[in-house]
């Protein structure tokens, strides 16, 4: 499996056998077309064929051997008792992956008790009152104990988001664990010893 960050909380990860887009936008240069399934963490149109499985809303799911389970999540700019977000864990046969969103950082016992056991997190961490800051992605990240930390959603000059976001530097320096820049991420069944950071570099189109 590899994974591909294009900015702002898009990925594609590919498995063995299925593309896997996670909150898909346009403006980063990310077409839904020849992708399998679409995971999205908050609610957002996004073109859809009709042989695409989207995945929206809490649950369990399984298509082409991917596993995924979606928890209801208080969305950072929730009022108190609402939970419009969805997280979600991804279990293939090499790693299991959790991917936030724009959440609240206060997870419950149950919420962590669904993520479970994690290799990976995907984090969101430019805040300024739109998704998680630095604090507050640590915070998670502290609570979930993953080996590899991918953050997403910050300051990048090539995009343009409706709320400023923070430079990544912020995060790195609140986790203060050892930082690795890749293309891409690609998991083979092992993880490091500590936790570290994976930072990816922006790829060009989807």
């Amino acid at each position: 499996m590899d994974i591909s960050f294009y900015g702002a909380n898009a990925l594609a990860l590919n498995t063995k056998t299925a593309k896997i887009l996670v909150d898909p936008v346009s403006s980063v240069g990310m077409s839904t077309a020849k992708a399998d399934i679409l995971a999205l963490t908050h609610e957002q149109e996004v073109k859809v064929k009709e042989d695409q499985l989207v995945i929206s809303t809490p649950g369990e799911y399984e298509a082409k051997l991917v596993t995924f389970k979606g928890i209801a999540a208080r969305a950072h700019m929730d009022e108190e008792g609402k939970k419009t977000a969805t997280m979600y864990r991804i279990d293939i046969p090499e790693a299991r992956i959790g991917i936030t969103g724009h959440i609240h950082p206060d997870l419950s016992d149950e919420q962590l008790e669904a993520l479970g056991t994690l290799d990976v997190l995907i984090v969101p961490v430019g805040g300024n009152g739109y998704t998680l800051d630095a604090e507050g992605a640590a915070r998670v990240a502290r609570a979930v104990e993953p080996k590899v930390i991918i953050p997403t959603h910050y300051a990048q000059s090539d995009v343009k988001y409706e709320v400023p976001q923070a430079e990544l530097q912020q995060f790195l320096d609140e986790i203060g664990a050892p930082v690795e820049e890749q293309e891409k991420y690609k998991i083979k069944g092992d993880f490091p010893d500590q936790l570290t950071i994976i930072t990816l570099k922006r790829a060009d189109k989807a």
